[in-house]
């Protein structure tokens, strides 16, 4: 269960994959949309999307678990791989200027994404819309700092300085 067999005879894991990550980074790029984000930014959101309650927001999606500060930690290498697949289809963009690397949604994001039409994803895209309201007008290090502030300095230090301060390559 949670898995799709290709046509090449693997096995693909839908859930905590880089392709269920990169849906979700392609809907919170999609509402924050004209901003461009960075990897960080993306790791934050990622977990911010699905744990809006750790905001004041409206109810989680996933699961308030004891541990889920440290989701952050494995979810870096889902979002680079997740952005990766984005980046491939066309439907983000990559903007190169004095803030470093950053991605936006693409012009053919908002269509892909009216294709998700389970009720899950409609869920996730008014999470979305939240936190990009909530969000979207802050610097990077205000979300930063309200990251911190929400799911401990600890969870930033493991992260590693190079993941706060520049997007990766």
């Amino acid at each position: 269960m949670g898995e799709v067999i290709s046509g090449f005879g693997e096995t693909i894991p839908l859930f905590n994959s880089p392709l269920e990550t990169g849906l979700r980074a392609l809907i919170v790029l999609d509402a924050f949309h004209p901003r461009a984000c960075s990897t960080s930014e993306l790791v934050w959101f990622d977990h911010l999307v699905v744990h809006t309650a750790d905001l004041e927001g409206p109810d989680s999606l996933h699961p308030d678990l004891p541990s889920r500060a440290g989701e952050l930690l494995v979810r870096r290498r889902l979002v680079d791989e997740g952005v990766r697949l984005l980046l491939h289809a066309e439907l983000v963009n990559v903007v190169d200027d004095e803030d470093g690397m950053r991605f936006q949604a693409g012009d053919d994001a908002p269509s892909f994404l009216d294709l998700l039409a389970v009720p899950y994803a409609q869920t996730l895209k008014d999470r979305a819309q939240w936190l990009a309201g909530r969000l979207g007008e802050l610097a990077e290090d205000a979300i930063r700092d309200v990251v911190h502030q929400r799911l401990g300095r600890w969870t930033l230090e493991f992260q590693g300085e190079e993941t706060l301060h520049e997007p990766a390559a």
